[in-house]
């Protein structure tokens, strides 16, 4: 025991037969230095609802105000924050509370795809369109065949807005009409759905554009009328400034590669230098670097980046997926037939890019329209789920069969892909599925 960490102090209610989960997220946080949040439905209902404020190594991990986590404890009240300035939306000392909200990062892509699928379930959008029918400007440059599924899985050939390996400059960045023109003015680096690669943030502004197109309105105001405002999630693209007083930012627990890194390991590929695919590679790099240090600041916190910029709690994360799968208060957003097609592998039979195919084993990614499909690194809950990771280690993942539907919000960006699963996810994910009667630990 000597030399170990006590478990972190977990606060939040669980009912009966899910006691195991709030003592496996525990344990899963035990040595994280960041707060985090989980929350679980099943069947529509609230079954887990937990917090912990973290180990304190990062300066606001403070003992919450309310009771030990008991199962009948009770939320905190909200936390008391900056005053919507730029930096953090909390000053140093101040814990990660139940009502805090954070940084989603790539789990943001589920939010634009829900956007995309109301849309398709309405019948004013179909996978088969060509981008072009509602985007003229697209059919530049050689895309005008490019499809709307081929956005929502990652084949449309965009990975970065820019071919400078630098990336696009923070003035363009920061500028959401500045990325849309940037994309629809590009050649794709590959033929559109022959090949697939994350698009780490062209993602939300090619599918977020679609969804403006059709509706007549931003993909963040989209949201925010159609799926926030009816479960009453709190859950934005764009965080409104009311909302500064709850935002904790997310530090990370490694450096970042340098340019010169990036370039190093993009060579070690087996790219050239001056491959069209490796200077994306590391456009992409940069630019997701860029919008990633934007978020600490309020300018990067307003603007809508769709693609990694959401704001939000893990509680509304559950809600969200949950009422993808099954009512919640009367509200069911996707038909089951939509649902169905939007985990269908879009993926699987789909090499990656140039010489990146000699890279292709048993855990690359896996896409459906618009969700990550399970796979080893990020096993979600199992065959038949759906959902999305986001950088650092947040989670939003749904099991229809099941009815479970499971938020996780972190602040220490301590996921490292290319080891695996994020540690602090496997205690809790066995746990989930034995109290839904799936198995597991």
């Amino acid at each position: 025991m000597s030399g170990r960490r006590p478990a972190p102090l977990v606060t939040g209610t669980v009912r009966p037969g899910w006691e195991g989960v709030r003592d496996a997220f525990a344990r899963g946080q035990a040595e994280d230095p960041g707060g985090a949040q989980l929350a679980v439905r099943h069947g529509g209902r609230t079954v887990v609802d937990l917090w912990t404020p973290g180990t304190g190594r990062f300066g606001y991990g403070a003992a919450p105000d309310v009771a030990d986590g008991a199962d009948g404890a009770g939320s905190a009240d909200g936390a008391d924050g900056a005053d919507g300035a730029d930096g953090p939306g909390v000053t140093e000392g101040e814990a990660f509370r139940a009502d805090s909200v954070g940084v989603l990062m790539s789990v943001s892509k589920a939010l634009v795809a829900v956007c995309a699928h109301l849309l398709i379930d309405r019948g004013d959008l179909d996978p088969d369109d060509p981008v072009a029918r509602h985007w003229p400007e697209f059919a530049a440059a050689g895309k005008a065949e490019t499809t709307v599924a081929d956005l929502l899985a990652h084949r449309a050939g965009l990975p970065a807005y820019t071919d400078d390996p630098a990336g696009l400059p923070e003035a363009l960045l920061l500028d959401p009409a500045a990325r849309v023109r940037a994309l629809a003015a590009m050649s794709p680096v590959w033929d559109p759905g022959k090949a697939f690669l994350y698009h780490a943030l062209t993602y939300g502004d090619l599918v977020g554009e679609v969804v403006r197109r059709v509706s007549g309105e931003s993909v963040g105001r989209f949201f925010a009328r159609e799926v926030a405002g009816p479960l009453g999630l709190d859950l934005w693209i764009g965080l409104p400034e009311r909302e500064e007083h709850r935002f904790v930012p997310q530090r990370a627990v490694r450096p970042d590669p340098t340019p010169g890194q990036v370039a190093q390991a993009v060579e070690r590929t087996g790219l050239a230098p001056g491959d069209r695919l490796a200077t994306s590679l590391r456009a992409s790099s940069a630019e997701l670097g860029r919008a990633t240090a934007s978020f600490g600041t309020r300018r990067g916190r307003a603007a809508e980046f769709p693609a990694a910029g959401g704001i939000g709690d893990a509680r509304s994360l559950a809600r969200l997926y949950a009422a993808l799968v099954g009512p919640v208060d009367g509200v069911r957003l996707l038909s089951a037939a939509t649902v169905d097609r939007a985990r269908t592998p879009c993926t699987d039979h789909l090499p990656q890019p140039g010489v990146l195919h000699r890279l292709d084993g048993p855990d690359r990614s896996r896409f459906g329209l618009g969700f990550e499909l399970p796979r080893p690194g990020t096993p979600l809950l199992g065959e038949g789920s759906f959902g999305h990771a986001g950088a650092g280690g947040r989670l939003g993942m749904a099991h229809p069969e099941s009815g479970l539907a499971v938020g996780y919000v972190c602040t220490a960006m301590a996921w490292e892909p290319s080891a695996g699963p994020d540690p602090r996810w496997m205690p809790w994910t066995e746990a989930v599925r034995k109290a839904a009667g799936l198995g597991g630990g």
